[in-house]
């Protein structure tokens, strides 16, 4: 899709935010002190002076509404620097779910405070290592006023740093979201880093009292489609920074008294990675349209976008570290890194498989 010219301001403020105050050797730093928080708090206080907090919050709750095709240029940005900040947990899986399923005193209370920066927000759906949001088991169950919690959540990002916890659970024949704060009596949240040392957390709830969306059905799907969609955006944008570094190298290195870009092997494999690459990019970006638009073949799009990057992503990220030669399996070089954020992102919300599966079964193959 081509941008048009807020879109294209937007993209090109976000390039440079992210290149000035995200860099890759943010991420390394944040891991090597072993950082408490995990995220890059200076990077998201600009995020929160430029507005991105709040691009999905309406602009009646202090947001920009700028819509998911807006969201999914932050997350490009954010995966060719590998940008670390609770912008996934917060300003798109958090926002969109109340945005969309809650209730006018809910969305009173936290949109503004998304929009603002004040808050962060976590989405813990998976009682197991995969994703399988249609296999919960944490049960939601009645308790005079009110609702209860039980069961156990992993990968949950950015829980040991969230204010406000939405938690994926059944009751009755339905799957809904429901607010819990991440204080009260019985949550225990123990915090372990992903293999690209992002924030994620064990949550484990024992009768914990629960607060029950307006619609908390249509939350869940929609900050799942949400997410995802942004997903793929942001590892389309990994993929090309991967490719473009590779593509530089392969120009400056030389064997055998050659630029190893002449070897023709590899023009090969750089020919077929940028091919893969831009269908990547295109499909995320596509998808994100289809969301803005509510169009009605939306959802498979989404699946087949992040079906995609997270293929693609991984396939860039390998070839990267593989045309580095030995040099690419070192620590100190960090073409590394972008293999293990693609291995990470790839599974999160929905492997390449999974997603491939739901939209087999939506297009009744």
């Amino acid at each position: 899709m081509k941008l048009n010219d807020e879109q294209q301001m937007l993209q090109d403020s976000v390039a440079r935010l992210m290149a000035d105050k995200g860099p890759v050797s943010h991420l390394r730093e944040l891991r090597d002190r072993n950082d408490e928080k995990g995220y890059d708090e200076p990077l998201w206080h600009a995020m929160v002076e430029s507005g991105l907090t709040g691009i999905l919050v309406p602009e009646e709750h202090g947001g920009i509404g700028f819509g998911l095709v807006g969201a999914g240029l932050v997350a490009r940005e954010i995966g060719r620097n590998l940008s670390v900040t609770p912008f996934l947990s917060t300003a798109v899986l958090g926002a969109t779910a109340l945005a969309t399923g809650g209730s006018v005193k809910q969305q009173q209370k936290w949109l503004p405070a998304i929009a603002e920066g004040s808050v962060i927000t976590a989405l813990a759906v998976d009682d197991g290592a995969k994703h399988r949001p249609e296999a919960i088991k944490t049960e939601a169950k009645a308790a005079g006023d009110g609702v209860t919690l039980n069961g156990g959540k992993l990968l949950v990002l950015d829980a040991h740093v969230a204010d406000l916890l939405l938690v994926a659970a059944r009751q009755g024949e339905s799957t809904a979201l429901f607010l819990v704060d991440p204080k009260a009596e019985g949550v225990t949240i123990e915090r372990n880093r992903m293999v690209d040392d992002r924030n994620a957390a064990r949550v484990t709830l024992d009768n914990v009292a629960a607060e029950p969306m307006a619609d908390g059905a249509a939350a869940l799907a929609a900050a799942l489609r949400a997410g995802r969609a942004v997903l793929a955006a942001e590892l389309s944008g990994l993929a090309r920074e991967a490719f473009e570094r590779t593509l530089q190298y392969l120009k400056e290195r030389k064997q055998f008294g050659r630029l190893i870009g002449t070897f023709q092997a590899l023009q090969h494999r750089a020919a077929l990675l940028m091919g893969e690459v831009s269908m990547s990019d295109a499909l995320a970006m596509q998808a994100l349209d289809a969301c803005d638009r509510n169009a009605d073949d939306a959802e498979v799009q989404v699946l087949a976008a992040k079906a995609k990057a997270a293929r693609v992503a991984l396939l860039a990220g390998q070839e990267a570290v593989q045309m580095h030669g030995g040099i690419g399996m070192t620590d100190e070089f960090d073409i590394g890194f972008f293999l293990k954020r693609a291995r990470a992102g790839g599974e999160t919300l929905g492997d390449a498989n999974y997603c491939a599966d739901r939209f087999a079964v939506l297009r009744d193959y």
